[in-house]
């Protein structure tokens, strides 16, 4: 045991395995959204597209998938976004989980909530993080606004490979079926030398007290450069594990600490 603690990276340790400020995380990076928050007085602003080539249906077309995180206190962030959506359902932007199944439609709408630091990695205690947010359309066929909450932990090692897992749960509803959604992701990331990031993950988004049940399954690997301390631009592409899933998607984005 205490081998294994030892290869643990104590709290506020950077990618490289030295103390000093954290690297940038941001949400987009991944479907498994960062256990850490944006920091006291600093902003994230975050940026994505996302495709999604859907077996049956039109494709998914996903822009701008805007956040923007602001540090509260050093624990807490507010965080506000807008997305337009266009083409089949589905969704592979952690931020823009959770509304309605819509095929065929244009929409837009706007993600308000918070996201609050809930432990700090001390040993094999991990670091995580809650999040709570609303989404309510501003245009398109949908008047309904929904709720998202979630809870991501996960750990840092010496060697600065990073493994996070978070659960999700949305609310959902369909032609005047309400049910709810559950988003189970986990991923591994690891460093390759002092700028680049690769990870691989898988996620998957599933209904339960739905008429037609959601069974979305995703297998995915990306990475992102860090063009500066500051700066982040990265990219993902994934494929469906089942027939029920879309057979491709590609998301490519970029975030801003300030």
């Amino acid at each position: 045991m205490a081998l294994a603690c030892a290869a643990l990276a104590p709290a506020g340790m950077a990618q490289d395995g030295r103390p000093g400020r954290e690297e940038l995380e941001t949400d987009r990076d991944s479907f498994t959204f960062a256990p850490a928050t944006a920091g006291l007085d600093t902003s994230v602003l975050e940026m994505s597209y996302s495709f999604i080539d859907n077996r049956i249906g039109p494709e998914s077309h996903s822009v701008p998938e805007l956040l923007v995180r602001r540090g509260i206190t050093r624990k807490i962030e507010a965080r506000l976004g807008v997305n337009y959506e266009a083409g089949g359902p589905g969704t592979v932007s952690g931020s823009e989980f959770g509304g309605e199944d819509l095929v065929a439609e244009e929409e837009s709408r706007i993600l308000y909530g918070t996201k609050v630091e809930t432990s700090e990695q001390e040993g094999w205690l991990p670091r995580s993080a809650a999040i709570v947010q609303g989404y309510t359309p501003v245009a398109g066929p949908s008047t309904r606004s929904s709720l998202v909450v979630g809870e991501a932990f996960g750990w840092r090692f010496r060697n600065g490979w990073e493994w996070n897992t978070a659960m999700r749960y949305g609310t959902g509803f369909e032609a005047g079926d309400s049910f709810n959604q559950w988003a189970p992701s986990t991923v591994v990331k690891v460093p390759v030398g002092k700028r680049w990031n690769v990870h691989a993950e898988y996620f998957g988004i599933l209904s339960s007290q739905k008429e037609v049940p959601l069974d979305v399954q995703y297998g995915s690997f990306g990475g992102h450069v860090l063009a500066t301390e500051n700066l982040e631009i990265g990219l993902r592409v994934g494929w469906g594990l089942n027939d029920t899933s879309p057979a491709f998607f590609s998301n490519v984005g970029a975030g801003l600490r300030y």
